[in-house]
């Protein structure tokens, strides 16, 4: 059977451009610090504080720049800013958790934006046919390790584009409940 890479998404923060700016300045841009799995998409050098009612945290700023801001933490990441973030899928951020950015340069209120993503597995509409599934689908995701904690991912969304490249996201609590670290992998299971 086909595996499936299994990366681990730490926190972090998408930005349109003009949050970009009132944070680092008219005329900022992304730095590429390390380019990502998906095609296209980078860790800048870029870090902000998010800062909740009670607590902030660092994060880095993936790029390009987006249409919405987004913040992407961990359920252990929202309770340390005091926040409830709600399990959603990238861009799905209405009605989700507030919070601030702050940027050597400025700081911008988000009244939403804060969220636990969704786990999800990124596959390109062939990855699809081959693992016979479609855009949308909720599948189960076993990992394969011999970390002494073997367990499935349920409710796992499939999301299709040709821009995608093969690869699961997970957030920092599920890799840490499975003892994860290194190059780890997957088998959908139906």
């Amino acid at each position: 059977m086909k595996q499936i890479l299994i990366e681990t998404s730490a926190r972090h923060v998408h930005v349109t451009k003009e949050t970009l700016e009132i944070l680092f300045g008219k005329g900022a841009t992304l730095e590429v610090k390390k380019m990502l799995s998906q095609p296209g998409q980078f860790a800048s050098n870029q870090k902000v504080k998010v800062v909740g009612p009670k607590g902030e945290l660092n994060c880095s700023i993936l790029g390009p720049e987006r249409k919405e801001n987004q913040v992407e933490v961990s359920f252990t990441d929202a309770r340390s800013l005091g926040v409830v973030a709600p399990v959603r899928e990238s861009g799905d951020i209405k009605g989700s958790a507030p919070c601030k950015l702050v940027g050597p340069c400025g700081e911008v209120e988000l009244e939403e934006g804060v969220i636990v993503a969704k786990r999800h597995v990124h596959m390109t509409e062939e990855d699809a046919k081959e693992f016979g599934v479609n855009n949308g689908d909720i599948v189960k995701v076993k990992v394969v390790t011999e970390t002494g904690r073997k367990l499935i991912f349920d409710d796992t969304v499939i999301r299709v584009s040709k821009n995608y490249a093969l690869a699961m996201h997970i957030d920092t609590d599920e890799s840490n409940a499975g003892a994860l670290s290194g190059v780890i992998y997957g088998e959908l299971v139906k």
